[in-house]
């Protein structure tokens, strides 16, 4: 009875130590799957202001003017944006 105790403690030993790794497998999983979208976001962040500065010559001006310079022009665009352009859910 004693050498079965410790088989089915060993055994559990060895499930536990399954599991962590399986969690731990699990986890650094998501975290490289967030880490991926988060770079591919800040990609898309970098080149739209680029494309921003480009476009309204913009790289003179700090955040809040630029932030300026959108809000003045953001409901002509929107109302004026062709169709294929449209999308209701906004990017991130």
């Amino acid at each position: 009875m004693d050498n079965q105790y410790k088989k089915l403690v060993e055994q559990q030993a060895r499930l536990k130590q399954k599991i962590e790794r399986e969690d731990f497998k699990l986890r650094q999983s998501k975290y490289y799957e967030s880490r991926q979208e988060r770079k591919a976001r800040s990609r898309r962040l970098i080149q739209k202001g680029a494309l921003l500065e480009k476009y309204f010559q913009a790289n003179n001006l700090s955040v809040e003017q630029t932030e300026e310079l959108l809000k003045t022009f953001a409901d002509y665009v929107n109302a004026h944006k062709p169709d294929k352009l449209k999308n209701d859910q906004p990017n991130n």
